[in-house]
């Protein structure tokens, strides 16, 4: 409840308000959103209008609203794109409520389901201190929620109040008990019968006058009554924002996974040989034990012949050289089928089972162009962008030039149909069981094609998971979050130093990013291979794998990742040397010094504490040193708090005296305490706020540590 006073908070208040999300809508919406000339809307009468005379009105030009209602938070753009939530997350809602003089206001929270008309209430709650309302609700089904905000005067509690002050300053009363007693009959007549005579009582003591005033008054603020009031007394001025915002509930997944890449065609047991989709089930196993969640196929399509890519990418293929399987389309079909040597749509759906009993979900590469002999070069020549001579453009990204791939003319005459094919295209997949696409290069296609096709997708499966493969801009990188993908890649691979990921990964997730992006770190991908892992041994591995598994609740490898693959093609390049986007690379995943079993601790780990389930609890403390890196992960309870260090340094020991977050742990500033070291299980002796920490990448190139105590509180 709000007093208008700025200085003293209301004595009386009244109960039982609920509250809402609400937005500020000043900003003309853009395309497909419904335009808005006001911040409010008036549901019950404002009572106020032009005089009728022939000059016109002072403001006639302005619609009379009663309350201001904006600054809401969290919202991006004003309202223009959703924010993002977890099902079973709260959605906070904090707005300002303003109106004249110094009646008692309320708020709510008017919030509905993808599939419902009818809306839904939350409590908006008034904080003196701050001059500000909140409140939150908690979706319960997956998908798009709508949510606004209303508010109101509330003249029950304003009435409670003043009376309260007049009582205090030994006022006569009689007249406004009177007062009291009409809006109790006003409220009675929208009552149920025992609300309804219950309401009527309490006003037929407010109105008489063979009762004291004492105990009229003691009727009138009667602790119960003004939960009864609220209830049932209409609010002629209740006003409700016109923004509807928009918030995008995601499953769990959406959040919280460790993702492995895997090429099916180098997957043979058979050396030389081209692999297929059972002898890839036949790997599953292997990754399932290792502890991760998703397996993401780069494409699985028919690969074009004509200006097939050889070894490392060489211009011509020799016969046996499968090419590039992001070259979609051949004789064999497009984008709905599978390539020969992969073996057929039976053997894709024997793999997707035998990951779904292994607890493992399929992602599957979604890469909207086509190569020179996709069937829709022959079906709809009019889909692709032609020269002067009639040839069809390829794919370029200057100096880089991709004589195999084809891009689509998105902006075609009958780019109507182009964009339904390819939704139709996912709808193929899913409806084989996919709920995750890594999509490729999104950025390169047009901004409004994404969001029509994601809202579209996601309206009939809102499980379906999208995640963004931009590298490119940041502010493109945003944009395509905004408009609806779930998940984002990111630039944590050419973030090496401390400042760099304490600067990155606190913008990633103290900024309004963190409503809208969910990062995805990668350490490598089969296109990026950083210097530092060329040049930094098994220990630079173990280093990037450690960050991303604990800074990032989404984080993954490509396969030949944990054999610390560092051949680079050249000097200075960033290419794999014997790419297997060109070629089979076939694997000992049991050669010696490998990353299995680091894989398999960090991936229980993070199974294990929620705190390495979430992005927006990190933070940064002093190391004292700039080569580690010392943060923490927050838990529910201090005992769930992991504290990380790592030694960014893959060719030298680093020692320092970290900086621990006493207040976070609940540990005074001197006191001795124990932590444990959770990768290892063994246990150091500490005491007050500054504690050493020496990391030796030959032995161990970090900790995770969490606070121990005695008795199993842990």
């Amino acid at each position: 409840m709000l007093g208008d006073h700025p200085t003293a908070p209301c004595k009386a208040a009244s109960a039982g308000v609920t509250g809402s999300f609400a937005a500020d809508d000043r900003k003309p919406a853009a395309q497909s959103f419904p335009v808005r000339s006001a911040a409010v809307t008036v549901l019950g009468g404002s009572g106020m209008g032009a005089t009728g005379s022939e000059e016109a009105a002072i403001g006639a030009d302005i619609q009379p609203l009663r309350f201001v209602i904006e600054h809401v938070a969290p919202t991006i753009d004003g309202g223009r794109y959703p924010i993002k939530r977890i099902l079973g997350e709260p959605c906070p809602v904090a707005v300002d409520i303003l109106r004249d003089g110094h009646a008692v206001l309320g708020g709510r929270i008017a919030f509905r389901a993808p599939d419902e008309a009818a809306w839904r209430y939350a409590t908006l709650a008034y904080d003196y201190g701050d001059d500000r309302w909140h409140g939150s609700f908690l979706p319960d089904r997956l998908g798009r929620w709508t949510y606004t905000v209303e508010a109101w005067t509330d003249r029950f509690a304003t009435w409670r109040q003043a009376l309260a002050a007049r009582i205090d300053a030994q006022r006569d009363v009689g007249a406004d008990l009177l007062d009291g007693a009409a809006l109790l009959h006003e409220a009675a007549a929208h009552a149920p019968h025992d609300a309804a005579a219950r309401l009527a009582a309490v006003a037929a003591t407010l109105a008489r006058t063979d009762v004291t005033t004492a105990a009229r008054a003691a009727a009138a603020l009667d602790a119960e009554l003004p939960a009864l009031v609220a209830a049932h007394l209409p609010a002629p001025d209740r006003t409700r924002h016109t923004s509807e915002l928009v918030v995008i509930v995601d499953r769990e997944r959406a959040r919280f996974a460790a993702w492995y890449e895997l090429f099916p065609r180098s997957c043979s047991p058979v050396p030389g040989r081209h692999g297929t989709l059972r002898d890839a089930a036949e790997r599953l196993p292997a990754v399932a034990a290792l502890g991760f969640d998703v397996v993401y196929l780069p494409p699985v399509h028919p690969v074009g012949r004509t200006h097939r890519k050889g070894r490392n990418g060489a211009p011509s293929a020799g016969p046996d050289d499968p090419g590039s399987p992001w070259a979609i389309g051949s004789d064999a079909g497009g984008h709905t089928a599978i390539e020969p040597a992969l073996g057929t749509l039976a053997d894709f759906d024997h793999f997707v089972a035998v990951a779904a009993g292994l607890g493992l979900e399929i992602a599957l590469d979604f890469a909207p162009h086509c190569s020179p002999d996709h069937p829709w070069i022959r079906e709809h020549p009019d889909w692709f962008d032609r020269r002067a001579d009639g040839s069809v453009r390829c794919a370029e990204n200057p100096p880089y030039t991709f004589e195999d791939i084809v891009p689509v003319d998105f902006w075609c005459a009958d780019r109507a149909a182009l964009w339904t094919a390819w939704r139709d295209v996912l709808l193929f997949w899913i409806a084989r069981g996919i709920r995750t696409f890594r999509v490729d290069n999104p950025h390169t296609k047009p901004f409004a094609f994404w969001e029509g096709l994601i809202a579209d997708v996601t309206r009939a499966h809102p499980d379906v998971i999208f995640l963004a493969e931009a590298f490119t801009r940041p502010k493109t990188v945003r944009a395509l979050a905004a408009l609806g993908f779930s998940q984002s890649y990111t630039y944590f691979i050419w973030r090496t130093t401390a400042a760099e990921l304490r600067t990155y990964v606190t913008e990633l997730t103290r900024s309004e990013l963190a409503e809208i992006l969910r990062p995805a770190f990668f350490p490598t991908t089969p296109d990026v291979l950083h210097a530092y892992l060329q040049s930094g041994g098994r220990a630079a591995f173990r280093i990037r794998l450690l960050l991303a598994a604990t800074l990032s609740p989404l984080y993954g490898i490509y396969s030949g990742y944990e054999l610390c693959e560092a051949a680079a093609l050249n000097a200075g390049s960033e290419e794999y040397l014997d790419s297997e986007k060109f070629q089979l690379r076939q694997r000992d995943y049991t050669a010696p010094d490998n990353l299995n079993d680091d894989l398999r601790a960090l991936n229980a780990l993070r199974r294990r504490y929620r705190a390495l389930q979430l992005a927006t609890n990190v933070a940064f403390h002093d190391a004292g040193n700039d080569h580690l890196l010392w943060y923490s992960k927050r838990g529910d309870r201090p005992e769930d708090t992991l504290l990380v260090a790592v030694n960014l340094d893959p060719h030298h020991a680093r020692e320092a005296m970290v900086e621990v977050p006493l207040e976070i742990l609940g540990i005074g500033e001197d006191a001795a305490f124990e932590v444990e070291e959770c990768l290892d299980g063994g246990r150091y002796a500490w005491r007050g706020r500054r504690n050493y920490v020496r990391l030796d990448p030959t032995e161990r190139v970090g900790h995770v540590f969490r606070l121990h105590r005695p008795g199993g509180l842990g």
